[in-house]
């Protein structure tokens, strides 16, 4: 056995880190904002060494028009290589850098044109009528970008009832006049899940009727096992603690891919509910050998398959396992193939696009810079939700993720590119006296590219909370007229952004 041990100094210089980009961008409207063309570049820093090579640049450049109608689009980018700390994918992997040059955009355009922020996305996100929507933009697997399903703009509009859009300015007024700045922020958003090429699963029913299900798909504590475990129970009939999950052990099984962009409960569930419907198909068949019955009058339910309405007349899995285990000398039931095992491997056509907008009322201290999230909200579409639970607190987890991004957490450089942020008293992370209740709403919208209608969850509620907060900062500060173009927004630049704008004026 090897153990590694680092001090907090070592492991700042050592681990990858991400969102680093510098982006150049110019867009065509109509006089009502709606978008003609968008044609741009932008500058990733790889750092010293590449992970994940072009992932993070290619995500975020195909990443632009997310659920918007963007007619044409030009970009270039460049990756650098460069002596700074190596970067690699981070929750969103290169989603919010995109989504937050978009979002930008849009409020730049309503203010241009005097516009309402919300009117200028309105007119811009595709409609239901569009669906599917097929983008001539590609993914990295070289299929084009499809939504096959979502609800784009029927989000977006539940997200402006939910922070109360249309009430906003009357509040916003009134802080005015008591010396506060309140603003308040929206975005929409797309994320692609669920990326192949495949993930594995084995489900095996032992002697004992113990139900296990193997597979490459690796738990990090997203509760992965709990749903496939879950998915595996409903095609047996039994609850999901009646099912065994083992994760990433080349000894239970030889091949998989593990865990990155969002992917696990749409590869390795599909994958699950594959192998555990065959199984379950193969177990009737055994059944109705056994019990002398037709396969139609089976059914199996609490680890027995057993006649539809003679209780009495049932034989358990385990014993259907071992009748076909086999006894030296003597035959198989029915000529039924060995063992009660199946594999598969799911190859998914194209990524599944979660979806949904997200809206916060912040308040700015123009004296000391610091923002205070007073209401955050969520609707996302990951469609079927295998286990609410953890969907939410996914989300809860994203969108945390994000505020961090906007606000707090930036690793500086000296000159010469050595690391200056080696602690976490110099790296911020946003904490329990930072973060607001999270109003969380679910639209969900059935996935045809998989036949449990899944999209995954882990890193849409990430995308767009840099975009939704920096809108909202920039709305408090607007009788500045201060227009933001980074994030994170860290309280001394706020600062510097207002004594700015007060020389000027």
């Amino acid at each position: 056995p090897v153990k590694w041990i680092e001090d907090r100094r070592e492991y700042f210089s050592s681990t990858a880190h991400e969102r680093d980009q510098f982006w150049d961008m110019e867009v065509a409207v109509d006089d009502d904002g709606r978008l003609l063309g968008v044609r741009g570049s932008m500058i990733h820093d790889q750092g010293a060494f590449s992970q994940v090579a072009v992932n993070l640049p290619y995500n975020a450049a195909t990443n632009v028009s997310g659920p918007y109608r963007l007619p044409s689009y030009r970009f270039q980018w460049t990756l650098a290589l460069t002596n700074k700390i190596t970067a690699s994918a981070v929750r969103g992997a290169g989603y919010p850098q995109g989504n937050f040059a978009m979002e930008r955009l849009l409020d730049r355009i309503a203010r241009e044109l005097g516009l309402d922020r919300t009117d200028v996305r309105r007119r811009n996100l595709i409609s239901d009528a569009e669906m599917p929507y097929t983008s001539p933009l590609t993914s990295r697997d070289g299929a084009n970008i499809v939504f096959d399903s979502g609800n784009f703009v029927g989000a977006y509009e539940q997200i402006l009832q939910h922070i109360d859009h249309d009430g906003f300015a009357v509040r916003q007024a009134a802080a005015l006049e008591q010396g506060r700045y309140l603003g308040i922020g929206t975005a929409n958003y797309t994320k692609g899940t669920g990326r192949g090429p495949f993930e594995s699963a084995i489900v095996r029913v032992g002697p004992s009727g113990q139900i296990t299900v193997s597979t490459g798909a690796a738990e990090q504590g997203q509760g992965i096992c709990m749903s496939l475990a879950q998915i595996c129970a409903e095609a047996f009939g039994v609850t999901a603690d009646k099912v065994n999950v083992v994760s990433g052990d080349t000894g239970a099984v030889s091949i998989g891919l593990g865990t990155f962009a969002s992917r696990q409960a749409v590869t390795a569930g599909t994958s699950v509910h594959l192998a555990a419907c065959e199984l379950r198909d193969k177990a009737l068949k055994i059944g109705a050998h056994m019990l002398e019955a037709a396969e139609e009058d089976l059914e199996l339910a609490d680890g027995f398959v057993r006649v539809r309405g003679v209780p009495d007349m049932a034989v358990p899995l385990g014993k259907l396992a071992h009748a076909v285990a086999g006894t030296p000398g003597n035959a198989l039931p029915g000529g039924i193939e060995p063992g009660m095992e199946v594999a598969r491997n799911f190859i998914p056509d194209g990524l599944a696009y979660c979806s949904g907008a997200q809206a916060a009322e912040v308040e700015v201290d123009i004296e000391t810079g610091e923002v205070v999230i007073h209401r955050y909200m969520a609707v996302q579409d990951s469609g079927r939700r295998i286990n609410p639970m953890i969907v939410e607190g996914q989300m809860q987890g994203g969108i945390v993720h994000g505020m961090g991004n906007a606000l707090f957490e930036r690793l500086h450089h000296d000159e010469t590119g050595q690391p200056l942020t080696n602690s976490l008293d110099q790296y911020l992370l946003p904490t329990s006296s930072s973060v607001p209740s999270i109003s969380l709403h679910y639209d969900e919208t059935a996935c045809s590219k998989n036949p449990l209608g899944i999209k995954g969850v882990g890193e849409g509620g990430t995308v767009p909370v840099p975009a939704v907060i920096i809108s909202a900062v920039e709305d408090a500060l607007s009788p500045f007229g201060i227009a933001i173009d980074r994030c994170p927004i860290e309280p001394m630049r706020i600062v510097e952004m207002i004594q700015e704008a007060r020389r000027i004026s």
